[in-house]
């Protein structure tokens, strides 16, 4: 190394110990298992089928199964056996 012109050259010529070394992060835990879903019996062994409809069918099928005393559940069993009849397949959704 050359002699230092001035003293802020011998600062910055003079050799800084090197940092010491960052503490090791902690380990990061393995996220914990999502819960088993859960299946209630009356569902074990079915299939979801869904479809997106307006607001107002809905309305309608709340409204019938309120007048009716039952679910919207059995009113879709219901239409889908009547449907099934009707493409001449055998009723199966009950």
């Amino acid at each position: 190394m050359a002699p230092a012109k001035n003293s802020l050259q011998a600062i910055l010529n003079r050799q800084v110990a090197p940092p010491p070394p960052m503490p090791a992060p902690p380990p990061i835990a393995a996220p914990a298992p999502a819960p088993a879903a859960r299946t209630t019996p009356a569902r074990a062994g079915k299939r979801l089928v869904a479809g997106h409809f307006d607001p107002k069918v809905a309305k309608a099928l709340r409204l019938i199964a309120a007048e009716e005393d039952t679910t919207i559940q059995a009113l879709l069993e219901e239409a889908i056996d009547l449907l099934l009849v009707k493409k001449g397949r055998a009723p199966m959704a009950r």
